[in-house]
């Protein structure tokens, strides 16, 4: 098995950190031995990298990843194949001040 680096960079100012955090629970459940890293970073951001390599971006899509998309290409990862598609999951809860 291939070791497995997942980084998110979310958006702190929109609170986002939660979500990660839930991101990190779906994908070590899957992958036990990842390594999930969260991190504050751009506005209105939630970008997923695994093993460098970008799987999704909500500043380009306007929608949060499949969580359970980007743990199946986490397993796919540590296996050595390619990353398959992550579908997005609508915002629900965003409040445009």
């Amino acid at each position: 098995m291939e070791k497995v680096q997942v980084d998110v960079e979310y958006c702190g100012l929109c609170n986002y950190e939660s979500q990660c955090s839930e991101l990190r629970d779906v994908v070590l459940k899957l992958v036990p031995d990842a390594e999930v890293q969260c991190r504050k970073g751009r506005q209105g951001s939630f970008e997923v990298q695994i093993n460098e390599k970008s799987v999704h971006s909500k500043l380009s899509s306007m929608a949060f990843p499949n969580f359970s998309d980007v743990a199946k290409n986490a397993k796919k990862a540590a296996a050595g194949e390619d990353l398959g598609h992550v579908r997005h999951q609508p915002i629900t809860d965003c409040v445009l001040q």
